[in-house]
């Protein structure tokens, strides 16, 4: 009689989760309405719902490094009606950086990743350095001297100029702002030498001349990034994307995971809406659930060596 009354609750939830979507989504941003993640999210959400047929509605939940979205979806039912829209940061590195450290892989079930972009390591326009090679030489001519921004401890432009000064064997040292605003006004100014960052924002200044592109930290599809070298020609392997991914509630079932994959894939191939991120400079690269597991499995392993290496902690 257990048995049976088991499966019928089993039964009872695959019969329900097998019509799905029956109703409107919602899709939680774990960033404030306006900025960069949010465009791409609302973009995302639109062309996802025609597919779904169904509105996939955006709910904004910025702070706390994605914190209160992420339990907010994780706490959820596991029906994929709420999903997660996550950048690599929230979903890889402040797990890492929690007082106690959780598998991110327990409370969420990945979908498929959407989209991928690269960072810029950009330098003050008062410094010599036009290119990688002449940054990581003028820092070792001139040790202690390099000091690298980022718009907070912990984030992933911090752990980037960590690995950067440690792969090119160069003394540096970080220089944690409140925000990328005031960071990229002192690196215009030369109070700061360089940073990394997503070249959207730095665009404006990049294109007066108050601060140089040199190099780039990954490849793109995007013609924002054509013109700039790869970072990786003057220093082999270093290399990195930040990428935006779907997850819902851990124990997403199978099916629902399927459905919402195939619209993923459709919207993979849709020639218009790659176009549309690409002038955004964000590249389509959509991937099924499991290649999403993996990449977070691997990037955490790849962060946390950065951050133990570094002894970077948050307050």
């Amino acid at each position: 009689m257990v048995a049976c009354a088991a499966w019928g609750v089993a039964g009872g939830a695959w019969a329900q989760s097998d019509g799905f979507p029956s109703k409107s989504l919602r899709l939680v941003v774990p960033f404030a309405a306006g900025g960069p993640a949010d465009v791409v999210a609302r973009e995302f959400a639109q062309d996802l719902g025609k597919d779904l047929g169904q509105t996939v509605v955006v709910e904004n939940m910025g702070g706390g490094a994605g914190v209160p979205a992420i339990n907010a979806v994780s706490r959820a039912p596991a029906d994929g009606y709420t999903l997660l829209f996550a950048a690599s940061g929230n979903v890889v590195i402040q797990p890492l950086l929690t007082k106690n450290r959780v598998d991110i892989l327990t409370q969420l079930s990945p979908v498929g990743m959407v989209t991928t972009s690269p960072h810029v390591l950009v330098t003050t326009g008062k410094l010599p350095a036009k290119n990688t090679k002449e940054l990581i030489e003028y820092a070792r001519a001139n040790p202690g001297s390099l000091n690298m921004a980022s718009a907070g401890v912990g984030g992933l432009a911090h752990l980037a100029a960590e690995l950067f000064m440690k792969e090119a064997g160069i003394q540096g040292q970080h220089l944690a702002y409140k925000g990328s605003s005031q960071a990229m006004t002192d690196l215009a100014s030369g109070q700061v030498q360089a940073m990394f960052s997503s070249l959207p924002s730095m665009k404006g200044m990049v294109d007066k001349g108050l601060i140089n592109v040199v190099g780039v930290t990954a490849e793109s599809k995007s013609p924002t990034y054509q013109n700039y070298p790869l970072i990786k020609e003057a220093l082999p392997g270093f290399e990195y994307v930040t990428w935006y991914g779907i997850y819902g509630p851990a124990g997403l079932p199978q099916n629902v995971v399927s459905k919402l994959s195939q619209a993923l894939q459709k919207l993979g191939s849709d020639a218009q809406f790659e176009e549309r991120l690409r002038d955004q400079g964000v590249d389509l690269h959509v991937t099924t659930a499991e290649v999403l597991a993996d990449r977070t499995r691997k990037e955490t392993a790849q962060w946390d060596k950065v951050i133990k290496e570094a002894g970077i902690h948050l307050n």
